[in-house]
């Protein structure tokens, strides 16, 4: 047991005072460059750097298609009319994503399925999808959360049994590898995002790529107000389906462009903190960190840790743990916070009233009804109970071993005196 005070009751907070996690992304004299370079040049809505971005990240991910747009929710619902996904279809996703994973489905009035999680990777479990599928399934959405690859070997071998499209949601996880191969090339087809958050960052910002040339024209169609020729080719004006403004502007594609050019080794960055975080935190009554390996290896987007209590000789209940430990950690001058996204969980889901009227669920096409009762879905509650995210920041590059090394330092002070905690 720890000899100091958690900082909580007044004791020396862990982390030095005079110490700075460094933010998220570093902007480099490149960076400047280029955006400076796109705001001198006359095009600044679908410009040159728009038609570049594409052809780079599409050479950096292995694509042979991509699509620049204005986020990773807009990619993802491209995905849906890549997939031919329409009114009554049901797509078959994770519990535990952001929102947007499930609302892009009913973007084009189908029906979002949930299949529960594995408890190990904390992602949709290949042994549940199976039982979620109907004849009115359509795709899998699987969600590389928290940028770890899930399980993709089983999950295509489902999909071709049933003849089901799969969409990679690689929203957080740009250059993680499913044995080696990088995630948003094994479905047929996948979404980026390029928020602030991400580890790979434009401020805002998504990619929808693809290996089929027929799913990238329906996809670039609905980014485009529904016309059939790509933003750069001389326009008809003439829509030939439902289109959105999806597209990117070229100052975000600009800045994309510049970071591209240091994602791999940003990437590699993360995860060589990512696995010190890992092996500090080994051998912690109570505490569970997340996994990566050579099967399923994170790109180092976060880094969530999991509190047990029954391992640590506790009678309280996990969530009342959780928090006291989210909050004596903050104590200690790490950022944390309890994770609590369960998709089913969602008012436009329990309330099945998507845009009025309850669509889509009410859609003549729908043919049963989808049960999202929240007791069919024992790990994910456990999972939300348990999980706490370290800040996305303090663990990114520019920050290094220092940094890290506080972090871990707080964890444990906070894990040797957890019967300091108010556990009641």
């Amino acid at each position: 047991m720890s000899n100091k005070k958690l900082a909580i009751h007044g004791g020396p907070q862990s982390v030095d005072p005079n110490f700075t996690f460094k933010r998220w992304p570093e902007i480099t004299a490149l960076d400047e460059e280029y955006v400076l370079a796109s705001l001198r040049q006359s095009n600044h809505a679908w410009g040159p750097n728009c038609v570049a971005l594409q052809e780079e990240f599409a050479k950096w991910n292995g694509n042979a298609f991509c699509a620049a747009t204005n986020s990773g929710t807009a990619a993802l619902h491209m995905a849906m009319v890549a997939c031919g996904i329409g009114p009554g279809d049901e797509v078959i996703t994770t519990t535990t994503s952001w929102t947007s994973t499930a609302t892009s489905i009913m973007h084009h009035n189908a029906i979002p399925v949930f299949a529960e999680i594995d408890w190990d990777t904390m992602l949709i479990d290949p042994a549940k999808i199976e039982e979620r599928i109907t004849d009115r399934t359509k795709a899998i959405l699987v969600v590389h959360y928290w940028g770890l690859a899930c399980d993709m070997d089983p999950i295509m071998e489902i999909a071709k049994k049933h003849k089901l499209y799969v969409i990679e949601d690689a929203c957080q996880a740009h250059g993680a590898l499913y044995r080696g191969r990088k995630v948003g090339t094994i479905g047929h087809c996948a979404a980026f995002s390029l928020n602030q958050n991400k580890n790979f960052c434009a401020g805002e910002g998504g990619l929808f790529v693809t290996n089929d040339e027929e799913m990238y024209k329906n996809a670039r169609a609905l980014m485009t107000f529904g016309e059939m020729k790509a933003p750069e080719e001389q326009r008809d004006f003439h829509s030939y389906a439902m289109g959105w403004m999806y597209r990117m502007n070229d100052l975000t594609a600009a800045f994309a462009r510049s970071q591209l050019l240091r994602l791999a080794e940003n990437n590699e960055w993360a995860r060589k903190n990512w696995r010190r975080l890992q092996d500090g935190l080994q051998g912690i009554k109570g505490l569970k960190a997340p996994i990566s390996n050579d099967k399923q290896t994170t790109c180092g987007y976060a880094f969530v840790i999991r509190v047990a209590p029954e391992e640590a000789g506790l009678k309280c209940t996990t969530e009342i743990m959780r928090d006291a430990v989210v909050e004596a950690i903050k104590a200690e001058g790490v950022p944390v916070a309890g994770s609590r996204y369960v998709l089913p969980a969602h008012t436009v889901f329990q309330a099945k009233n998507g845009y009025g009227g309850g669509c889509p669920w009410t859609c003549h096409m729908v043919s049963h009804p989808v049960d999202y009762s929240l007791d069919q879905y024992p790990v994910t509650n456990r999972n939300r109970d348990a999980s706490i995210q370290i800040d996305l920041y303090s663990h990114r590059p520019p920050n290094g071993e220092e940094a890290i090394d506080q972090i871990v330092a707080a964890i444990r002070k906070v894990f040797d005196n957890l019967d300091e905690l108010k556990l009641d």
